[in-house]
């Protein structure tokens, strides 16, 4: 055997051992979840007794159970879930659970190598690198997310809810396979982290909620010199739900928003950026154009109705 081959493989073996302890790492808390009929999922040890999953694995409220690592298992119960993240939280009561090291996004570089991990039977593992961090991100069943991390690691059955990692065992994200046609996704762990901290608080995640269609329109320049107003676009108001925020704030159909909380408004991301869980239940200033006129309005934010489990 040569020298280079004799360094090359020193050099594989090391990467291998990295890796299998990367896993072994992030192993310790990754657990079983028994929430539904079929096939169990995977959930990670969020913090003491707090587990996180993929919402759409809990199909059910009660007789919830979670798997350690250690093969014991333990009661659960459904803290909150969030169809709109499709992620959910189970309180563990007993047992001696090790919460998972996280990574926070902004040390996640595109081309890292990344591991996806599951435990619907043993620990399984799969490799990839991370291929983009892309936001905003519209994916299946009208879920929006900030910003999502992609890989090419193989997410087998019963992977959904538990962890993306990093080289060093720490994890990046949450898996599930409802965020995206054959990609394998996760959610950073800061929004993670924001969406368990509104289900422990409220159960849910509160998100605002006009009642409205809209879509983006060209200012003509004419009218924008007329109005003072410097943006090239707006939102046509297409559709204004009887009885719904808008409605009930004096909003009509062919209304163009061009402001919101003096914030200019020129796309449906800056329309749900204004709409975020603090401003559920608040007056909120509009100002829209309503016959080559523009005109102040204020609208009480609703709160988005519920989707059901999905």
């Amino acid at each position: 055997m040569s020298a280079d081959t004799s360094v090359q493989g020193g050099l594989l073996q090391r990467l291998s051992d990295e890796l299998a302890g990367a896993v072994e790492q992030a192993g310790r808390s990754t657990v079983r979840v028994n929430a539904r009929r079929r096939l169990p999922a995977t959930g990670i040890v969020w913090s003491a007794n707090l587990v996180v999953t993929a919402n759409h694995v809990v199909e059910r409220d009660e007789e919830i159970t979670i798997t350690a690592p250690d093969g014991t298992e333990y009661p659960a119960k459904l803290v909150g879930r969030d169809p709109g993240s499709d992620l959910a939280a189970l309180q563990v009561d007993g047992g001696n659970l090790t919460a998972a090291t996280q990574a926070p996004v902004e040390e996640v570089r595109v081309g890292g190598l990344v591991l996806a991990l599951g435990r619907a039977g043993s620990l399984s593992a799969t490799i990839g690198v991370v291929s983009a961090i892309e936001g905003p991100w519209e994916s299946g069943r009208g879920r929006r997310f900030n910003r999502l991390v992609a890989s090419d690691a193989p997410m087998f059955p019963g992977f959904s809810g538990g962890p993306l990692v990093d080289a060093s065992g720490r994890v990046v994200g949450l898996l599930s396979s409802h965020l995206g046609r054959g990609q394998t996704l996760a959610i950073p762990t800061g929004d993670v982290e924001k969406i368990v901290g509104s289900l422990q608080t409220h159960g849910r995640v509160k998100r605002g909620y006009l009642g409205i269609g809209a879509q983006p329109v060209a200012l003509p320049a004419a009218l924008r010199e007329a109005q003072g107003l410097e943006q090239e676009h707006g939102l046509l108001l297409v559709t204004v739900e009887d009885g719904g925020p808008a409605a009930q704030g004096g909003l009509m159909i062919g209304d163009i928003i061009v402001t919101i909380a003096g914030q200019s408004v020129q796309s449906l991301d800056n329309l749900r950026q204004s709409l975020g869980p603090d401003s559920v239940g608040s007056g909120i200033p509009l100002r829209v154009l309503r016959g080559g006129q523009t005109q102040d309005v204020t609208v009480t934010v609703g709160e988005q109705p519920t989707r059901s489990n999905e």
